[in-house]
């Protein structure tokens, strides 16, 4: 029997990093807001690694703070162990990751969305929405009650009619044996909503009083932390931190795997869906890089109050007895035992192509999805989503214009991009790779990038707004100073240059040229630049990345011009491509479907060749006419053609 319960403005399916962020966006926005969840105790789970952040998922999720996001807010307050990736590297490619308190994580995280004004939390199930005239009026719980909503965000993780594998044994549950969702696929499918199979794994967790970890080399976090949230006081994560350890697999751990492959779900054609290229299991590793002899295997801590032990880079779905042996060949493994079983995880998610790029799906007003359910992997890409569908919805409540990150603002920009314009086959990862201009896309300038877009949104407040105004105005100002100072070639600053291993200054030089050399940094000249301001490091930081990559960041600020220009052309919803001659009918197939919204959009999808593009050009300034179209395609050289496809792909 159908009750109809209390009118909200937001529903929200799923309570996984996706789910939080979207809710805790809608709710202080001061949109009445509803979450659902299968378990109140799985709000912000985290099924597989027990921690946040890593390369280009740094990004994420210091954006994602500077949006006004909670993700970065969170695992400062639980993390055991913090480290700064690619340190070595250039800034572009640094990233924050941080082992979390699994456990706690999700207790906060519960805590915070417990006490947002405007947020309910519900413990059902949704079997069905309910569309009326193409918009979303509504959702409806396993129990027959019935919640009218005027928007509602799709979060529902690996969950959609989930199976969980282990050798041959196959159980029908979501994550850590949660209950599944089997009706909503149905439902979404009778909406025209096209779903796929996907597949994804998790490594054994070992209990820790059974390891040796004296055959393991131990691995520590830095000794000075960096917050993931611009709004955390450094000084408070500065605390006494947990280990993580490094081991190997060998030769003969592969051989067993080889074995057994018969056994394996994956290559015994069980498993339908499919996995993720660039997180592969331990039987994927082995059969696809036969010539490595060893790989890598981290013993990291689920949490301070657990001896669960998670097994970094042996994903599986080998039987419980493959995965006794094959651990056991581990140094310091040899005598582990198994707390949990490692298993693969087998749902339902959608081709994001189905959704406009502020992720609301093309045939249906009103609903928004974002998470794994859109063909993505990894807690932060799942929470940036989740974080732009809950604003995009609020937006649409709220009748004001929606929130469209493009590639060269942020590395949400790049993810949601590449999602609903490429046609994805399997889980998307975000990589600094697919960051076209990953220079000006540092997570240590995600604020300046994005706090200003967060005021408008009205998720970010007039104080930490002013504050980011303040801090760019101490950065303009040192970066004038350094580059007005002039430094003589004095005793003084050569015994600083020898003592750095830096060549004699010859005649008087600034101390921005100074900084410009690469064995110098800002820091190491500060005494010989008497009048010193006493600035925070994120100024100085941020001063030090200006002057150093000055000619590169102009070179890529340039880019970005070109690339606003096609952005800024932008495709009528309701153009029909089959009609406009000289499209190749391959380009008028993938425009028709995926709706681009601009020509820059349309250029990113596979199969649309330049000459498409020009295309499409001559015909936004014919305001739509069709003359000439057939006449400047025929002149077209397909050798060209395919080379400049080729180049661009």
């Amino acid at each position: 029997m159908e009750y109809k319960y209390e009118a909200y403005d937001v529903a929200v399916i799923g309570a996984g990093h996706a789910g939080c962020e979207a809710a805790l966006a809608c709710a202080r926005l001061g949109l009445k807001t509803i979450i659902f969840t299968i378990s109140v105790e799985s709000i912000a789970m985290m099924p597989c690694n027990p921690n946040i952040g890593g390369s280009s998922k740094g990004h994420l999720v210091r954006e994602i703070d500077a949006l006004g996001g909670e993700m970065g807010k969170n695992i400062d307050k639980t993390f055991i162990q913090s480290k700064m990736l690619n340190s070595s590297k250039g800034p572009a490619v640094h990233s924050l990751r941080a082992q979390a308190d699994k456990a706690d994580y999700s207790r906060k995280m519960r805590q915070t969305l417990e006490n947002t004004d405007n947020l309910t939390i519900k413990q059902a199930e949704i079997v069905d929405i309910i569309v009326e005239e193409g918009c979303m009026t509504g959702v409806k719980t396993h129990t027959g009650g019935i919640y009218p909503c005027k928007a509602a965000v799709l979060a529902t993780g690996t969950y959609l009619k989930a199976r969980c594998l282990c050798g041959e044994t196959i159980t029908y549950t979501g994550p850590n044996g949660l209950k599944a969702a089997n009706d909503l696929s149905e439902a979404l499918k009778r909406e025209g909503i096209e779903l796929v199979r996907f597949k994804t794994g998790t490594p054994a967790r070992m209990d820790k009083r059974t390891i040796d970890f004296s055959k393991m080399a131990e691995q520590f976090g830095d000794e000075t932390v960096v917050p993931f949230s611009f709004t955390t006081d450094p000084a408070s994560v500065q605390k006494e931190q947990v280990s993580c350890w490094l081991t190997y697999t060998n030769e003969e751990t592969h051989q067993i795997i080889r074995n057994n492959l018969d056994r394996s779900p994956i290559y015994a054609g069980i498993i339908e869906g499919t996995g993720p290229r660039y997180c592969p299991s331990i039987e994927d590793k082995v059969v696809k890089f036969a010539d490595k002899n060893r790989h890598q295997v981290f013993l990291e801590p689920e949490g301070l109050y657990t001896n669960e032990m998670y097994v970094g880079g042996m994903s599986s779905s080998l039987p419980e007895d493959v995965q006794y042996q094959m651990y056991h060949t581990v140094p310091g493994l040899e005598h582990a035992k198994i707390v949990r079983n490692a298993y693969a995880i087998e749902y339902d998610c959608i081709p994001a192509t189905q959704l406009k790029p502020t992720l609301e799906f093309k045939k249906i007003s009103g609903l928004f999805s974002g998470g794994q359910f859109n063909g993505s992997s990894g807690y932060e890409e799942a929470a940036a989503q989740g974080l732009m569908a809950g604003i995009n919805a609020a937006m649409k409540v709220l009748g004001r214009e929606q929130v469209i990150l493009k590639r060269s603002d942020a590395y949400i920009g790049v993810l949601i991009d590449d999602l609903v314009t490429k046609e994805t086959h399997e889980p998307y990862r975000m990589m600094t790779s697919r960051a076209e201009y990953r220079l000006l896309l540092r997570q240590d300038n995600a604020d300046q990038r994005l706090t200003a877009i967060g005021h408008d949104i009205g998720l970010i407040d007039d104080i930490r707004y002013q504050h980011l105004l303040q801090k760019e105005v101490l950065i303009y100002r040192e970066i004038e100073r350094v580059s007005h100072v002039n430094i003589g070639a004095g005793p003084k600053t050569q015994k600083l240059l020898e003592a750095c291993g830096s060549t004699p200054l010859k005649t008087a030089a600034t101390l921005a040229e100074l900084i410009r050399r690469p064995e110098l940094n800002y820091k190491m000249l500060a005494d010989i630049d008497e009048d010193r301001p006493e600035l925070p490091d994120e100024v100085t930081d941020q001063v030090e990345i200006s002057i150093k990559y000055e000619g590169y960041i102009k070179r890529q600020l340039s880019q970005v011009e070109k690339f606003k220009k096609l952005e800024s052309k932008t495709l009528p919803e309701d153009i029909c491509y089959s009609d406009i001659h000289g499209l190749r009918i391959e380009a008028q197939q993938k425009l028709d479907k995926i709706k681009p919204v601009s020509i820059g959009q349309a250029s990113r999808i596979s199969g649309v060749t330049p000459a498409d593009i020009s295309v499409l050009l001559i015909h936004l300034s014919q305001g739509g006419q069709k003359q000439h179209m057939q006449d400047m395609h025929n002149d077209e050289k397909p050798e060209n053609d395919t080379h400049e496809t080729a180049n661009r792909e």
